[in-house]
């Protein structure tokens, strides 16, 4: 377990949702709701967190979620137990997921990879535990290709990096470079918010 980023998170989730802001939330909940909707199987739902995205799912799914801070399942509690589904929280690392080889249909994140440590480490983690033919969908907010954007998130990584996420990481190419096979990416945002699917080749 990686008890530093493990109390980074914990010390954030008290005022996590006011961090996360409900502009930001109202902004991107169509663009969410469209990627969750494509739940389907046996799920793995990556950093629940406090658990905002919850109301975004559809319901009557079958959902593993986890999460490296146990203070932020704390907070996502009553959301948990307010889903019309099934959702089975657990505290877990991605870099040292204990369930077997090739458990899940599907596998969601929902910026979640701005925070993973080591992230290319920690997509293969993921393709370690998803079925052979099985989807990633992935939300994300990454580092830009242009100027003066890329600079500037470079600058801000230095800050944001020490209370939560970096904001210029290269998603794409970590999801091609775990192994996945990148079926479509869809730009929210300029290139900076988007969506992306990808599997993990048969």
């Amino acid at each position: 377990m990686d008890n530093v980023t493990r109390a980074k998170w914990d010390k954030a989730a008290p005022t996590f949702d006011i961090m996360a802001g409900r502009g930001a939330e109202q902004r991107w909940r169509p663009f969410k709701q469209a990627l969750f909707n494509n739940m389907d199987g046996k799920i793995l739902f990556l950093a629940l967190g406090t658990g905002l995205d919850i109301e975004t799912f559809p319901p009557q799914k079958n959902i593993t979620a986890i999460d490296i801070s146990p203070k932020m399942l704390e907070v996502a509690r009553p959301r948990v137990a307010a889903y019309d589904g099934e959702i089975d929280v657990k505290v877990a690392d991605v870099h040292e997921l204990d369930f077997a080889d090739d458990s899940f249909d599907q596998i969601f994140t929902s910026c979640t990879f701005c925070s993973v440590p080591r992230p290319v480490e920690g997509l293969i983690s993921l393709r370690r535990v998803l079925k052979p033919g099985g989807e990633l969908y992935m939300f994300e907010h990454t580092g830009s290709r242009y100027y003066p954007f890329k600079f500037m998130m470079n600058l801000m990584t230095l800050l944001t990096r020490r209370i939560g996420p970096e904001m210029n990481r290269t998603t794409v190419a970590n999801v091609r470079a775990a192994g996945f096979e990148i079926q479509e990416v869809n730009n929210l945002f300029m290139d900076v918010v988007k969506t992306i699917r990808a599997i993990k080749p048969a």
